[in-house]
């Protein structure tokens, strides 16, 4: 096997272990701590760590530990906020989650350097075109990662399925579950008991284990690479306060203004059936055992979708599809509205869910993927002065502009003219 794509697998495995504990236990959290919103509050602080991390923090931790060492120090954030479960409360999940958040954009971006990095470094060895062998590591990667919505959510449902934590629910609880439930209702119903103790024990301690094992793997088995980020002899190193202004400055265009929405969005309809769906529908109505079993019905459908559509889109554009995307959710969020969820209809519980991530895998693709990136660079950076250049390239994304070196390739600012690495983006799921 060729070294490269060793390292690729090692990098793949390491996620895979990694968001398959982070993506079962986010899951959990609002129907788990649903005491005065601690699982809500929790991931709505570690969303806004991320959105802090990923204004500074990549570039300057990839150019101080190189790509190998961030991942290995984002993935111990990752594994703090497993620990910090062990014993939750204000004191101990707010700070886990602030620290998990902060680590997760430089995680991304490491990765995404990593793997673009080795992708052309092997393209020139071999003497093929740098996009596709990077096309193809990524592949690789998301092919291997996107099965930890699966992995994460079974085990859950399967260590939570040993005792059922509900018996018959009365027709007068299931009336306040749906849209009805208070998230802030301080007394649970007998389907929204937190598990036994030693449940939840052996749940988080599978978790933090796995977790530990990605950090293990990544740290012992994947070879260093030299630091993309690194400056060339007598390039001018810009003040960091410039490249964090400008990021700010580049909101000044109406057209960044509108496209940040799609985005915004879809943060929130992913915030939605995290912390939402999850508590009021499926384990107020069937009981905390069933949130792996929906979550899984999501995540694979959001995952065949996703395929499907990055081959759709070729043929119908990206109009069509982001229809079909908002048509689906609107339909959900109507029928979730008017729904009264009864555990006598079962199958309703992952459609909805499944639907959830017909519509969902839209947004992943058409918002994260290569076309986007472009519409990116051809809106802004040809007409941006330098700083801004670097803080759009470099914040919460890879430096691509500086790794995409391939052969015959004309360059336009720091980008390929070709087109960019088929990348998608950042997922905390």
């Amino acid at each position: 096997m060729e070294r490269s794509l060793k390292n690729v697998l090692v990098v793949s495995f390491g996620f895979l272990l990694l968001f398959t504990a982070y993506g079962g236990l986010q899951s959990l959290q609002s129907s788990l701590y649903s005491e005065e919103g601690l699982g809500v509050t929790a991931l709505s602080t570690l969303y806004g760590g991320v959105l802090l991390s990923s204004m500074f923090l990549p570039p300057l931790l990839i150019k101080k530990f190189g790509c190998k060492w961030t991942i290995v120090i984002s993935m111990c954030c990752y594994v703090a906020f497993s620990l910090g479960n062990f014993y939750a409360s204000w004191y101990t999940l707010i700070p886990t989650s602030i620290l998990l958040g902060l680590g997760a954009a430089p995680l991304w971006s490491a990765q995404c350097t990593y793997l673009t990095i080795m992708g052309n470094t092997q393209a020139e060895k071999v003497g093929k075109v740098g996009r596709d062998v990077v096309n193809r590591y990524f592949g690789i990667f998301f092919l291997i990662f996107q099965s930890s919505g699966v992995w994460g959510n079974l085990i859950s449902s399967l260590v939570f399925g040993q005792t059922p934590t509900q018996e018959a629910i009365p027709e007068e609880q299931l009336l306040s579950c749906g849209a009805s439930d208070c998230l802030m209702a301080t007394a649970s119903t007998n389907s929204t008991q937190r598990p036994s103790q030693t449940l939840i024990y052996t749940l988080l301690g599978i978790y933090t284990g796995s977790g530990v094992l990605a950090v293990l793997l990544v740290a012992v088995f994947l070879e260093p690479i030299k630091d993309a980020q690194q400056k060339s002899e007598g390039e001018k190193e810009l003040p960091f306060w410039s490249t964090l202004l400008s990021t700010f400055r580049l909101l000044r265009d109406r057209r960044l203004r509108l496209l940040v929405l799609l985005p915004m969005y879809s943060g929130f309809e992913q915030a939605f059936l995290a912390g939402d769906y999850t508590r009021s529908y499926t384990t107020c109505a069937l009981g905390i055992q069933f949130v792996g079993y929906a979550m899984i019905c999501f995540s694979a459908t959001n995952s065949l979708c996703s395929v499907l559509y990055g081959r759709l889109s070729q043929h119908t554009g990206r109009i069509a599809l982001y229809a079909l995307g908002a048509v689906t959710h609107l339909s959900c969020i109507i029928a979730l509205l008017l729904w009264k969820p009864h555990p006598h209809q079962l199958a309703v519980f992952f459609v909805f869910s499944g639907l959830w991530g017909v519509a969902d895998a839209v947004w992943q693709t058409q918002n994260n993927d290569a076309g986007m990136m472009t519409v990116f660079t051809v809106l802004f950076l040809p007409r941006t002065e330098e700083p801004v250049r670097q803080s759009l390239v470099g914040t919460g994304q890879t430096r691509l502009g500086e790794v995409q070196r391939t052969p015959g390739t004309i360059e336009h600012h720091g980008w390929p003219e070709d087109g960019l690495p088929g990348i998608k983006g950042t997922n905390l799921k």
